[in-house]
């Protein structure tokens, strides 16, 4: 009995190892498939799913000043998340309280309302809910430091999320210069322009994939350490800027204007030192819309006169002293009729008088007598100057010049006559000032620029040297007899009563120009171009003001040229004192002087009350670089009274 349960035994056990051992066998062979002929590509497969590549975007680079000051930076922003079914019960529900306590204060919300949100997103198990957005570094330093959230991401379910948001300390001051950079083909100003130099070099980190939407970074010998964009230094100087912008915008508001630019420009290098460009919104408000100065050609008007005053000289076809008849101030050409905006006319005048009245007959006359046969001859001269040329500014965008020809089809009889007084061309804010900045620099003319280097760590690692466009833009003769009529301009002509300043010489033409008269309305653009100190000139500027309300005044030298005065004037102030001294002598030694010489030596007298030319004798015997800005009496000092100096320590006096 027991030998047949035993041999049953055994049967049992053969047909179930019969049965089992190819199943085993299987198994084993499959797994040794996995591990060995297969195991390389899941093990990739895995991987891939779990592990994954990001990329590291690289720190773009600064966009500086000529001082240093920031114009445009990255900065870290955090968006904030919070996982509220990670902590265990005890630590949620005991620090859930004071979390939204803490979080009431920045979100605003109800700290019931929140805590009663996160227990139903905890037992609704979601687990990436949005706290804030966009903090600062310190705001996300404070808040990381809050109860659960000090836990950590593992235990508290704190979740961060860092990038970077590009700023503008200075707000919407030189925004459109400065410009941007989005994507392929949308680029402007700077930021585009610069791209190579800004955006530097993305990394490489893995991480590893722990839970659905939460990754953790690896440590890899493969990651790529991203490499940080490089900084960009511009020529624009800070307090030019701002002060230009604020003077304008006054000046766009009180003329209700559409919109406006200004640019002042180094005489010797042609580097931009500031640029604005103000348009009105749909609100009424002036910001910085669109790159005016730049993009945006127009018709000069009589600011464009000058190339037709040289023209004449460098032909041989007049003089200044040459004497032309405008009647009663109407000319007729092919039954149009130019008229002088004195009605009554100048009468016989010389060319130099049709410069400084702004004579629109006067100048109209002396081309078309002078060029009527062969007006192809005036054009060559416009061409030979270079004003059909971009002048090449280095930011994108800039607007092609329209200098008609004899051969386009739109060429007709009232053509010349039109182009003599800046109608039928068009050119820019900054091609015109090039040019007459080219007159300034003694007939050599300077391509505008805006950037001076680029910057690695605060190392100079590139540097953008002044070029000529024209190294002769007319004769040294020429160029002499022009720079005196634009001086008589603003010291006898229509410059006179809004652009002359007691304190040193201008030099410029105003420029009234009718625009948008195809349609019938009386539309103006006003504008001022010239250079300062006429009888040495250090910077040259031009300011365009489009589309004034004709009620409230449109001349140019009211609109814009007041504006250039009071700009020039700060600029002037600012100019480093012993160029003012060398050029127009300005200490001024007094007993007064001398006897705070003798009691101050290292202390910072109180120089209110004094005459600037007292002030700036007494610092500048002290050792101290001064910045005047205004003119007449000193009303105001960066260093008080008693405090201990250092030579060579700047002062600035604000005078009035």
């Amino acid at each position: 009995m027991k030998k047949e349960k035993v041999n049953s035994t055994k049967r049992s056990l053969l047909v179930m190892g019969l049965i089992i051992l190819p199943f085993a066998a299987a198994i084993v062979l499959q797994l040794f498939h996995i591990q060995y002929i297969k195991g390389n590509e899941y093990r990739k497969l895995s991987q891939h799913l779990t592990i994954k590549e990001f990329n590291v975007k690289a720190n773009r680079g600064n966009i500086l000043a000529q001082d240093g000051s920031v114009l445009a930076t990255s900065v870290p922003k955090y968006d904030v998340y919070f996982d509220p079914t990670v902590a265990t019960n005890k630590i949620f529900y005991a620090e859930i309280g004071p979390l939204a306590k803490k979080l009431s204060r920045i979100t605003g919300e109800p700290a019931s309302s929140f805590r009663k949100r996160m227990i139903h997103a905890r037992k609704s198990g979601k687990q990436y809910v949005k706290i804030a957005t966009k903090l600062s570094f310190s705001e996300y330093q404070k808040m990381k430091k809050f109860p659960l959230f000090n836990r950590g991401m593992y235990k508290g379910g704190f979740i961060a999320k860092y990038h970077t948001e590009r700023e503008y300390p200075f707000g919407d001051i030189l925004k459109r210069t400065i410009g941007f950079s989005k994507g392929k083909g949308n680029r402007a100003g700077i930021e585009g322009s610069y791209e190579s130099y800004l955006k530097g070099k993305d990394g490489m980190k893995k991480k590893q994939k722990i839970k659905a939407g939460v990754w953790r970074p690896l440590s890899d010998i493969n990651d790529i350490d991203p490499v940080d964009g490089n900084d960009v230094v511009t020529n624009i100087d800070i307090d030019f800027q701002d002060y230009a912008h604020h003077k304008l915008k006054e000046q766009l508001i009180k003329y209700e204007a559409d919109h406006g630019s200004v640019v002042l420009m180094d005489v010797k290098t042609g580097a931009v030192k500031a640029i604005v460009n103000l348009g009105k919104t749909k609100s009424g408000e002036y910001k910085e819309l669109r790159n005016y100065a730049v993009f945006e050609t127009f018709e000069p008007g009589s600011t464009f006169k000058v190339f037709s005053v040289m023209s004449l000289l460098e032909d041989g076809l007049a003089t200044p002293e040459t004497r032309v008849d405008t009647g009663e101030g109407i000319y007729e050409v092919y039954d149009k009729k130019v008229r002088d905006s004195h009605r009554e006319g100048f009468g016989e005048i010389s060319l130099a008088e049709v410069l400084e009245k702004s004579s629109n007959v006067g100048i109209v006359k002396l081309i078309y007598e002078n060029y009527q046969q062969r007006p192809r001859k005036f054009v060559k001269r416009m061409y030979h100057f270079g004003l059909h040329n971009p002048v090449e500014i280095d930011i994108k965008g800039e607007g092609k010049p329209i200098i008609p020809d004899p051969k386009d089809k739109k060429w007709s009889g009232i053509s010349l006559p039109w182009m003599a007084y800046g109608y039928g061309v068009e050119m820019t804010a900054v091609q015109l000032l090039t040019y007459y900045n080219g007159i300034a620099n003694n007939g050599r003319v300077m391509r505008p620029y805006l950037v001076s280097s680029i910057e690695e760590y605060n190392r100079k690692i590139k540097r953008f040297k002044p070029r000529v466009l024209n190294s002769s833009l007319a004769s040294t003769r020429t160029i002499k007899e022009i720079k005196k009529m634009l001086e008589g301009v603003v010291e006898r002509g229509t410059g006179a009563e809004y652009v002359k300043t007691p304190y040193f010489k201008i030099a410029g033409k105003t420029g009234t120009a009718q625009t948008e008269y195809w349609k019938g309305t009386k539309q103006y653009i006003s504008s001022f171009v010239g250079y300062f100190p006429a009888e040495n000139p250090q910077y040259s500027m031009i300011v365009v003001v489009h589309k004034p309300n004709p009620k409230k005044g449109y001349y140019g030298a009211e609109v814009a040229g007041k504006v250039f005065r009071q700009i020039a004037e700060f600029v002037y102030g600012k100019t480093p004192v012993k160029y003012q001294l060398a050029l127009e002598n300005k200490w001024e030694k007094s007993n007064k002087a001398d006897a705070v010489l003798s009691k101050y030596k290292t202390i910072m007298p109180d120089l209110r009350g004094m005459t600037s030319k007292e002030a700036l004798y007494i610092l500048e015997n002290m050792g101290l670089s001064v910045q005047l800005q205004g003119s007449g009496i000193v009303k105001e000092q960066s260093v008080p009274r008693g405090i201990k100096i250092k030579k060579n320590q700047q002062i600035r006096l604000k005078l009035s």
